[in-house]
Order: C-alpha cells, then sequence, then structure tokens
C-alpha cells in the first residue's frame, strides 16, 4: 500500500524549521506495511494545497496530511480537501464546545477564529486531540484514505499513533520489515556493482527484497526491506541476505544492527579491556568528539588533544621539529609520530594521529586538499595510511574522523587493513 505524507506551512519552506513530522509518520507506517512512495512540504496557498491533494488521490492508498488545522486565515487544509473533494463545511457543536471550555479553563474567552477549527468537511471523522483545540480528521474518497493531523509533534505523534493503532492496523495487509547494512572504506559505485546480482536475485523471489544504497558521510548504506505477514520469515530472509554481503564485503560492513561506527569501536574497546587516545589537527576535535558520543565511553577513551600548528606537535606530543620540516606536517611520518606521541603521554592501548588539509586552502599539486594521514598503534601493531578525500572542508573532517575510526576498528579486529583503503 502507498503512502504520501504531506507537511504544510510555509514556515517549512524556510530555512529555520524542518520537517520532522514526515520522520516519524515513516517509521510508523512501515511497521504496518505503508510504502511512504513521496514526502512533500507545501505552503499556505488554497491553490497549491489542492493541486498536492488531487494529485495525490490519483495513486496513494493513504495521505497523512500535517499542519494547517489552525484557527487562523492562513491554516487553509481543511479548505483545500474539501475543495478537492467537493465537501460542504458542517460546525460541530460538540468540538465548538470543548475548544470554549479549553479557552475559558484558562480564563480567557475563545477567540472568534477559533470558531473556524470545529468547521468539518461532511462526512469526515473527528480524530480526538488530548493535547489541543484542532482536531484531526478522517476522510475516505473511493478506496483512499485521507488523515489531516495538526502540525506540532506534541499533538501529532499521539494522535497517528492512535490511527495506526485503531484504524490502519486492522486493514493491513501485512508489515514492512527492514534491515540496515552499513559499510565504510569502499566507494558507493563499487559497493552497488559487487552487490547487483545479488539485487537481482532477490527481486525475483516470490516475497521480493526490496534494496536502496545510500552515500552518507563517509560510509555506504544498503536499505533492505521486505512485505510480509509473516516476521519469522522476514527476519529468516533478511538474515540470510545480509549473510550473503557479508561473504563479498567481509570487514568492510560494520554495522548490521543500525549502531554507527563509533559505537561499534567503542563496544569492541569495552569489550577487550582497551583504552585510546587520539591526537588530532585537520580534525579538530571531530574524532574525540564522535567517541565521546557513545553513553559509557569514559571507561575506554582516555584524552583526546588538538595540535594544530606545528609547535603544537612538537610541544605537546615529541613530534620531532626535522621530521616536519623533511617530510611537510600532512605526512604518513608526522602521523605516526603523534599517534606514537599520544599514546605514549596517555599509557594507553591504542594512539590514533590524524592530519591533513581541510581546505580550502593549504594544498599543493603534491598534496592538494583533502589530503589526510592517518595512523593508529596498538602493542607493536601499527597501521598508517594517506587518503584523498573529496568534497568541503566539512566533508573532509567528516570522512577524516570515518576513516580514522575504521583503522582503528580493523586494527583491533586484526584485518589487513591494505584490501579496503582507497588513495584516490
Amino acid at each position: 500500500m502507498k503512502a504520501c505524507l504531506l507537511a504544510i506551512g510555509s514556515e517549512m519552506l524556510t530555512p529555520e524549521r524542518i520537517d520532522t513530522n514526515s520522520l516519524f509518520a515513516t517509521g510508523r507506517l512501515n511497521e504496518i506495511g505503508y510504502d511512504v512512495r513521496l514526502k512533500a512540504v507545501v505552503g499556505d496557498d488554497l491553490d497549491d494545497l489542492a493541486r498536492a491533494f488531487s494529485w495525490a488521490l490519483e495513486w496513494a492508498d493513504l495521505i497523512v496530511a500535517t499542519g494547517g488545522l489552525g484557527p487562523t486565515s492562513d491554516d487553509l487544509t481543511r479548505d483545500a480537501v474539501a475543495r478537492v473533494l467537493q465537501l460542504p463545511f458542517d460546525v460541530d457543536e460538540g468540538v465548538l464546545e470543548r475548544i470554549r471550555q479549553r479557552f475559558e479553563r484558562r480564563g480567557r474567552p475563545m477567540p472568534a477564529n477559533n470558531r473556524r477549527q470545529a468547521m468539518v468537511p461532511r462526512g469526515a471523522a473527528l480524530l480526538d486531540n488530548p493535547g489541543g483545540t484542532a482536531p484531526g480528521l478522517w476522510l475516505r474518497s473511493g478506496t483512499r484514505i485521507i488523515v489531516l493531523l495538526p502540525g506540532p509533534p506534541r499533538e501529532m505523534r499521539p494522535m497517528l499513533d492512535a490511527v495506526v493503532r485503531d484504524r490502519l492496523a486492522p486493514d493491513a495487509d501485512g508489515r514492512l520489515f527492514r534491515r540496515v547494512v552499513r559499510l565504510t572504506g569502499l566507494a558507493e559505485s563499487e559497493v552497488d556493482g559487487r552487490a547487483e546480482p545479488l539485487f537481482i536475485r532477490w527481486a525475483s523471489r516470490p516475497s521480493p527484497i526490496r534494496t536502496t544504497i545510500l552515500a552518507v558521510k563517509g560510509q555506504t548504506e544498503l536499505h533492505l526491506a521486505v512485505r510480509t505477514g509473516d516476521a519469522a520469515s522476514a527476519h529468516a530472509a533478511l538474515d540470510a541476505a545480509v549473510g550473503e554481503l557479508q561473504a563479498i564485503f567481509g570487514a568492510s560492513i560494520f554495522s548490521t544492527d543500525d549502531r554507527n561506527l563509533e559505537t561499534v569501536v567503542g563496544a569492541l574497546l569495552r569489550e577487550r579491556g582497551l583504552t585510546i587516545a587520539v591526537a588530532e589537527s585537520c580534525t579538530g576535535g571531530l574524532l574525540a568528539s564522535r567517541l565521546t558520543d557513545v553513553p559509557g565511553s569514559s571507561a575506554y577513551v582516555d584524552r583526546g588533544v588538538v595540535c594544530y600548528s606545528n609547535a603544537a606537535k612538537v610541544d605537546m606530543l615529541g613530534v620531532p621539529s626535522e621530521l616536519i620540516e623533511r617530510h611537510g606536517a600532512v605526512s604518513e611520518p608526522v602521523a605516526v609520530a603523534m599517534a606514537t606521541g599520544i599514546r605514549s603521554r596517555a599509557r594507553t592501548s591504542i594512539g590514533v594521529g590524524v592530519t591533513g588539509i581541510a581546505g580550502p586552502g593549504g594544498g599543493s599539486a603534491e598534496k592538494p586538499v583533502g589530503t589526510v594521514c592517518i595512523c593508529a598503534v596498538i602493542g607493536t601493531a601499527e597501521r598508517v595510511r594517506t587518503f584523498q578525500f573529496v568534497g568541503e572542508r566539512e566533508m573532509v573532517k567528516v570522512q577524516a574522523s570515518q576513516a580514522a575510526l575504521n583503522l582503528v576498528r580493523l586494527l583491533v579486529l586484526g584485518e589487513d587493513v591494505h584490501e579496503w583503503t582507497e588513495r584516490r
């Protein structure tokens, strides 16, 4: 069953506001088998809203709209739906009285424009809103369902939960089960090329596994989904699919259970009783921040230092000044000296050094912007690599922190990092 989500309000089209309702609604609808095919934000214009609803009604089994049910003249969701479905309005005296009493409890008279919230398209069912004045509305147009909910998340979320539980779930024809496989160290195109034969085979099954591939901040995600009414068979199919991917990609897969890389690395360090300290230049503390974003990270994170200048590398880490003069601050020898220096001073199991050129300036023909050298040391094992990242300054920093975390992960696991490293 296909669903369309409409976030309504001109304020949602400005840089200051973000539509979070659709994320919540997608999760709830997926759980009962609805496939969200489109999310859109529509401004407070009656003609635009009417066009959006008319178009969605041509193909979607379910339309969930949030916002535009307030009392002001720019709250036009009801008007747009009534126009499209050619329905007159009726005043619901029960709704009107509840709104009036809500204001009376606050010692205030009800403004006249709140009467708009009691205007109900004929034939619509009211959806109770315990947290606000605007009731939701449930309408049918043939086999299509339209659900109108208020925009404030504290009102919308419990109302949608009630709609899903009481009205949508009983008629759902199976749930959508999902699994996310996360990889790092491989380009999106390489992942797609190697996994494509599996995708084709999975799509031809009686209960097909649908796949989506995404490149996201230093990693590639494979989203797998299967629709069925049998949870056990869904989990078995997804488990088998993940196993096939692991056979192809091996240690490049770092998560199959929704954990991010810093959480995976943290769990490894905790399980093995290891501690870590990091020395950062171009990432400016981002690596330490990601490590300490994980609850309980104090069990394994000892310290992190930002040694941005050459003098700081010498003074704080003991990097020989002649090493910097000979190889440059952005070099594998300096990354090694940073990692061994922070590990020696912190007396931790693992030391990490990161040095690079985040841009937009500072690059050269030999070392262009995006060049980053990373080293991780543990015991007598040492791994150092040079990466050439692409993108703006923020993306270079994110990719560098991701590569550093992955280098630690593979070093702890004892994997051969030569195979996964890209020197692009």
